[in-house]
């Protein structure tokens, strides 16, 4: 598992002598906000995270300008991943939930921003609007590629402005499957029911009632060895209420989206 280092002797955006290359420019892109850093290539942070706002609507192109313009104000790398919270395979876009609405989750979605993303080869007009070699992946399978330890089926769930999840079998990534977007309870979809929107809606009391209902879903379905919840909500959990599963369950911290960038580029995790 990859280990946060935070650079505190060095000015902002200034490499230390000491961090090893290759550098990975790593983005986590949500639903609120565009975050970015850059790793060695043991992990370690080189300079301070940069992050920007989300703002809606948000085009492909103007996705790709705006994280170009993060990656402006951090060190040179020499290579570049990206977390995307959606279908991707193979650097392409194949479902992009959040950046299909009007105004953000939860809005109106349009036909247009649908017939943009579907298809968008992310990668390639990352790489060529920064000029190293690129890959994305699904945000959840990279924040779990940062957490898991390899050991078992370990599952991986975030919520955060959505709900993901991804899953790994003895350190390796198996297929990305969009869980949330299928029907849970009551006729609504897990990212229904349980993003930032219903949280805020219902309050973190029921919320948490829902948490309980997904984490047995998942332990029913998988029979999980181990369960890491991040994501930025991953903190309002109440750990009390879990029973006998809290045995098997990690909360990690949300700089999981950001320190699992370096892990695109390790062949093990069979992210390319």
């Amino acid at each position: 598992m990859a280990t946060l280092t935070l650079v505190t002797d060095t000015a902002p955006g200034t490499p230390d002598p000491c961090h090893v290359h290759p550098f990975t420019l790593c983005f986590d892109v949500g639903g609120t906000g565009l975050k970015a850093n850059v790793l060695g290539a043991t992990g370690t942070t080189v300079a301070d995270r940069v992050k920007i706002p989300t703002t809606y609507p948000m085009q492909p192109e103007l996705m790709v300008e705006k994280l170009e313009s993060l990656a402006d104000r951090l060190p040179p790398a020499d290579r570049i991943s990206c977390g995307f919270p959606g279908m991707v395979r193979k650097g392409q876009v194949l479902s992009a939930p959040h950046f299909v609405t009007t105004k953000g989750p939860g809005s109106a979605v349009d036909d247009t921003l649908v017939r943009a993303w579907s298809g968008f080869d992310l990668s390639g007009a990352l790489s060529d609007a920064i000029g190293k070699p690129c890959r994305v992946a699904n945000d959840a399978d990279v924040q779990g590629a940062a957490v898991v330890q390899g050991k078992g089926f370990e599952a991986v769930v975030t919520f955060g402005t959505g709900f993901g999840t991804a899953f790994f079998m003895d350190g390796r990534l198996l297929p990305h499957f969009e869980f949330s977007h299928i029907g849970f309870r009551k006729g609504e979809t897990f990212n229904e029911q349980l993003g930032e929107a219903a949280r805020k809606k219902i309050g973190d009391k029921r919320w948490n009632s829902r948490v309980r209902k997904v984490i047995a879903y998942l332990d029913a379905m998988t029979f999980f060895d181990h369960l890491f919840i991040g994501g930025g909500n991953g903190g309002r959990i109440n750990r009390r209420d879990l029973g006998e599963v809290l045995e098997r369950i990690t909360v990690v911290d949300n700089t999981a989206g950001i320190l699992g960038g370096i892990k695109l580029w390790d062949e093990q995790h069979i992210f390319s």
